[in-house]
């Protein structure tokens, strides 16, 4: 048996990584075989046809690498496709809203599908287990069933928002898709309710006997090309056959004395990387945590990240972002002179190349030898689209991309979005400390972030920092959780900063991360979702 831990939102994936771990799997097989639940259980957050990435550090062998499989414009897109389309910029800058939804739903709004090349991957190079293996706990839901959680059906009820779609029509418009979510009198599964997807499994047991190169160029990439064409989809097979992932060095830097390892551009690990060169300028814990200064400081680093997000990062492939500087401790410290003098940075919200869906899903294991992974993937918020027969549901990444051509987010052939995902690894005398990542759109990088600080710089265990009241500060407003004292957002606001309060006791992203001490393992679930942290 591997001693080790799970943290993940669904409970059904957290079991089913510590059964593998039981039975002897290592690190790698736990986190892919749990992700392949999470795809059962969790259908429109992530699933086989999304996107992600993933850090492992694997002590035993002396590998530490990332995964990352951001998905691809397809090749027959166009900078100007839809620039005639557009409606209007979504109320909260979050996309666009276009003639018939093109972007959001349906067949053009879907990027190439690299998730499960990505779990291949990750198997047959660091894992000890098969594919097909792994594939069985997702096979056993996908045909016995689920019971419908409440995130699950809140995500499915989800009403029109800011000028984007009510979320039931990713699951109604689509015959082939209405027919696996919606009852025989057309209303969707309600809570406790049971749901089976048979095609799905059958999909999934398909690519157990063939291999995983059957869904990028035999009968199931036929299907796919088959009903792209039918319906006016634009990825075909010369998309599936290219369709690649992107091996990268972790990106790092040093935070008091710890050394932080993250994620390459198009993910958000730069952002996180910024951030704490920033606040490395400040001694956070004689503020005290979430007080009026610290939530002030730590916002105005937000806000900084994020212009720089907006304006200088992007898919490297087809952006030149300035790493040099960025990256510089001088640059930081620059930042942190301009926050001490008490400059507010404005955030303009026209660029949306870093916009994302908050429909995400997110993995972490560790054992007591120091082995871990910190995995997130996603849908989007899924494209409502389900191929006859296969069961799955397409990502619908296309949404975020700038629908005007000259932008740094603007469509291009091949080209990914830039993604605030941005899974984590603290190390502390060059052993992993600290395990960390989330969903939630472009504020992960800001709940990684605030998980950091608060395991680093107030010493709290994982379950502590994932859970304490979280902000955000992605635009010139800072938004608070319920549980932000009234009087220091009374406080903010006589400093002249405009807040929102949110209703909730906690706020997107759903944080989840594990600490290791001394070989002793301490885990995380933010309360804020339904899921768990476990170990064996």
């Amino acid at each position: 048996m591997t001693h080790g831990m799970v943290s993940a939102p669904q409970p059904e994936a957290v079991e089913a990584g510590l059964d593998i771990l039981k039975d002897g799997g290592n690190v790698v097989d736990a986190a892919i075989g749990a992700a392949l639940v999470q795809t059962a259980v969790d259908p429109q957050m992530c699933g086989i046809a999304g996107f992600g990435s993933m850090q492992l550090y694997l002590a035993d062998s002396g590998v530490h690498t990332c995964i990352d499989f951001h998905g691809r414009a397809p090749l027959a897109t166009r900078p100007e496709m839809w620039e005639k389309r557009i409606v209007r910029e979504c109320d909260d800058g979050f996309g666009f809203v276009l003639t018939g939804e093109v972007n959001e739903i349906g067949y053009q709004s879907m990027t190439t599908p690299l998730t499960i090349r990505a779990f291949d991957e990750a198997l047959t190079r660091f894992g000890s287990r098969t594919l097909a293996q792994m594939l069985a706990p997702a096979i056993q839901y996908c045909e016995d069933g689920f019971p419908i959680r409440p995130g699950v059906h809140g995500f499915w009820t989800r009403g029109a928002e800011a000028g984007r779609i009510a979320r039931s029509r990713g699951l109604t418009d689509d015959p082939a898709t209405a027919k696996i979510y919606t009852k025989a009198d057309g209303s969707l599964y309600g809570i406790g309710e049971m749901l089976r997807n048979p095609d799905m499994g059958r999909t999934y047991r398909r690519i157990a006997e063939q291999g995983v190169e059957d869904f990028y160029s035999g009968e199931i990439a036929q299907k796919i090309d088959a009903d792209m064409r039918a319906n006016g989809g634009l990825i075909t097979l010369e998309d599936l056959g290219s369709c690649t992932t992107e091996p990268a060095e972790p990106l790092w830097t040093d935070y008091r004395g710890y050394r932080v390892a993250t994620n390459q551009p198009p993910g958000g690990g730069l952002m996180i990387v910024v951030m704490l060169n920033i606040l490395e300028n400040f001694d956070l814990t004689a503020m005290g945590h979430n007080s009026t200064d610290y939530i002030a400081t730590v916002s105005e680093a937000m806000k900084i990240a994020t212009v720089d997000k907006d304006t200088r990062m992007g898919d490297p492939k087809f952006f030149d972002i300035p790493f040099d500087e960025l990256t510089s401790k001088d640059y930081a410290k620059r930042m942190a002179e301009r926050i001490k003098r008490g400059e507010k940075t404005p955030v303009p919200r026209m660029n949306l190349g870093g916009n994302e869906s908050k429909e995400t899903t997110h993995i972490c294991v560790a054992d007591t030898k120091g082995n871990c992974v910190s995995m997130t993937h996603s849908l989007g918020s899924s494209s409502g689209v389900v191929t006859d027969g296969l069961g799955f549901m397409y990502n619908n990444c296309m949404m975020v991309f700038d629908p005007r051509p000259g932008h740094a987010g603007s469509l291009a052939p091949g080209k990914a979005r830039f993604s605030a995902l941005s899974p984590t690894i603290v190390f502390k005398d060059d052993k992993p400390f600290f395990v960390v990542g989330s969903p939630g759109g472009t504020t992960i990088t800001m709940g990684n972030l605030q998980a950091i600080l608060n395991v680093i710089d107030f010493a709290m265990t994982a379950q502590e920092a994932v859970s304490a009241p979280r902000f955000t500060a992605t635009s010139d407003t800072i938004e608070v959780t319920n549980r932000v004292l009234r009087s220091t957002e009374r406080e903010l606001q006589a400093r002249g900063y405009p807040t929102r309060r949110h209703a909730f006791s906690h706020m997107i992203p759903i944080v989840h991360g594990i600490r290791i001490m001394d070989g002793t393992l301490d885990g995380g679930a933010d309360p804020s979702g339904d899921g768990m942290a476990a170990q064996v």
